[in-house]
C-alpha cells in the first residue's frame, strides 16, 4: 500500500489536524498488524458503546484501563508463575498486550467489567447542552420589520 503524505493538508488548514492524525493512524503499518487480543466495539444506542475484549488467561489483577490524552488504554502483564510448569501445548495466549482506541470528543468512559473471559468497556457520549442543536423561534412581529423600513426609508 503506498503511503500517503499528509504535508500539504497541514499546510493549508488550521484546526483540522486530530482528523490528519487520525488518518495517519489508521493508514499506518503497526496498527494493521496488531491483532491480539481479538475485540468488538458494539454501539448500544445513539450516545452508548461498548468495547469488548477477549482476554482469556487475565484475572482482574493482570488488567489495567485508564483513559489519557482522549485515548482509552487497555493494557495486561501476566505474572509469571507458570515457570514451573512443562507444556505439551500451549494454545491459549497470556502474552502482555497494550490496545489503544482514540476518543472522539465528549466521549467518556463510564465502567468496566470482567466476566468469563471478556472485558466490557462502557462508554457514552455527553454533548454539553451549548453544542446540541436548539430551536429558534420565528416571531410573527411585524413592527420590528417595519421600524427597519422606515429607518432605511428615512436615511435614502
Amino acid at each position: 500500500m503506498r503511503p500517503y503524505d499528509f504535508a500539504p493538508l497541514y499546510r493549508s488548514t488550521v484546526g483540522f489536524d486530530q482528523i490528519a492524525n487520525m488518518m495517519d493512524r489508521v493508514l499506518s503499518n503497526e496498527s494493521a498488524k496488531q491483532s491480539y487480543p481479538p475485540y468488538n466495539i458494539e454501539k448500544l444506542t445513539d450516545d452508548s458503546y461498548r468495547i469488548s475484549i477477549a482476554v482469556a488467561g487475565f484475572s482482574d489483577t493482570d488488567l489495567n484501563v485508564e483513559v489519557r490524552d482522549k485515548n482509552l488504554i487497555v493494557s495486561a502483564r501476566k505474572a509469571d508463575e507458570d515457570e514451573d510448569r512443562s507444556y505439551l501445548h500451549r494454545g491459549i495466549a497470556t502474552r502482555a498486550f497494550e490496545r489503544r482506541f482514540h476518543l472522539a470528543d465528549h466521549v467518556q468512559v463510564t465502567g468496566a467489567a470482567h466476566v468469563d473471559g471478556m472485558l466490557h468497556i462502557e462508554l457514552e457520549r455527553h454533548v454539553p447542552e451549548a453544542l446540541k442543536p436548539r430551536r429558534i423561534a420565528i416571531s410573527a412581529d411585524t413592527k420590528v420589520i417595519e421600524k427597519d423600513v422606515v429607518d432605511a426609508n428615512s436615511v435614502n
